[in-house]
């Protein structure tokens, strides 16, 4: 916990210990604590998620929804990914910054893993939602939509609804959270999917990286260009746009400027409601994290505001690599940034976003 936390807010730290003997402080929520229990007593509907969303892991626990895991492939085998539950995050990231040649694989979850775990759904008979990874970075909710279609055609008349989250890492988190708050204030399975279809585009994220090299290694930038930014110590401040894919927001001259730009994004579009949480990620940069958390309490009613704090996962860690670091936070309506013409595009395709199942 940083030294800017608040001794009022309403959070306590555990501690938990992985086999390698390392440890890592997670911050809790004990808004999650009352939610969990609340949406298991009123039970109303079913909500599963997936690994991306880089849930801290005693936030899941308590929230007690069905994580669906994500596969990646090391030099050793296949792992799943458990959320930290049996590795060491330093670990997992140190082991990339002494082996810069070294990327690991990653799988969409498939449709016969969906298939699996919504037709179990299916026979409990409880509707549900699924909130998974957007499509900007995975063909995997295609394949959930895929699956989805099936269950139903072999289960008529069950409710099973496939979100795409259009925003991605702990963004998730953020709406799955809120989105169970609204199911225990009694909202159906349907209208939870309709205000989740409403409120992902509330969700901003701001994050920076270490450097170029990931994103050269997966192909979202020519190898020239992450040479170059390098050698000129360029360090980009990104995001991602209303279907979810990484967008540049600018170019920093150092790492510092460029957690400024951060605070900048959050000052500019933060909504002010401190009931919600915020969430901070890293990919092990941890020091870079606590400066974020202090400067987001420096800001005027925010001293005491929630915020998770967790590891970003293997999945979108061999991604983005070591030392990135990120802030995600309820702000204003994303969709207002697009051009005119985007806006027009989109009255004439009919865009409504996600249809009931797609």
């Amino acid at each position: 916990m940083s030294d800017g936390m608040s001794e009022e807010a309403p959070l306590h730290e555990e501690t938990e210990v992985f086999e390698g003997g390392t440890t890592n402080k997670v911050v809790v929520l004990e808004d999650a604590v009352s939610v969990g229990k609340a949406f298991e007593e009123r039970h109303t509907c079913k909500l599963i998620v997936d690994s991306s969303a880089d849930y801290a892991p005693a936030v899941i626990q308590r929230l007690g929804i069905e994580v669906i895991p994500f596969t990646y492939v090391t030099p050793d085998g296949e792992v799943v990914d458990d959320l930290w539950q049996t590795q060491d995050p330093h670990e997992f990231y140190e082991t990339l910054r002494k082996n810069p040649d070294l990327h690991y694989t990653t799988y969409a979850i498939t449709p016969g893993q969906y298939f699996e775990v919504f037709e179990r759904a299916a026979r409990e008979g409880i509707p549900t939602i699924y909130m998974g990874i957007t499509a900007g970075l995975s063909s995997s909710i295609g394949n959930a939509r895929q699956a989805a279609e099936m269950v139903r055609s072999s289960y008529p008349g069950f409710e099973l609804y496939v979100l795409d989250c259009r925003c991605d890492s702990a963004a998730g988190e953020l709406l799955a959270l809120e989105a169970m708050h609204q199911a225990t204030r009694g909202l159906t399975a349907r209208e939870v999917y309709e205000w989740a279809r409403e409120a992902r585009y509330f969700i901003h994220g701001y994050f920076t990286l270490d450097g170029f090299e990931a994103l050269a290694a997966g192909g979202r930038i020519p190898p020239a260009a992450a040479t170059v930014g390098g050698k000129l110590k360029i360090k980009p401040e990104l995001s991602y746009d209303t279907n979810g894919a990484l967008t540049l927001r600018g170019m920093c001259r150092g790492r510092k400027k460029a957690l400024r730009a951060i605070i900048q994004d959050f000052v500019d579009n933060y909504t002010h409601d401190t009931t919600l949480p915020l969430a901070i990620v890293s990919t092990d940069a941890e020091k870079d994290a606590d400066w974020i958390e202090r400067e987001v309490r420096k800001q005027d009613g925010c001293a005491g505001v929630n915020i998770i704090r967790s590891q970003v996962s293997p999945i979108l860690g061999s991604h983005v690599g070591p030392g990135m670091v990120a802030l995600i936070f309820w702000g204003t309506d994303r969709r207002e940034r697009l051009s005119f013409t985007d806006k027009l595009a989109r009255k004439v395709r009919g865009y409504s976003g996600d249809g009931v199942g797609e």
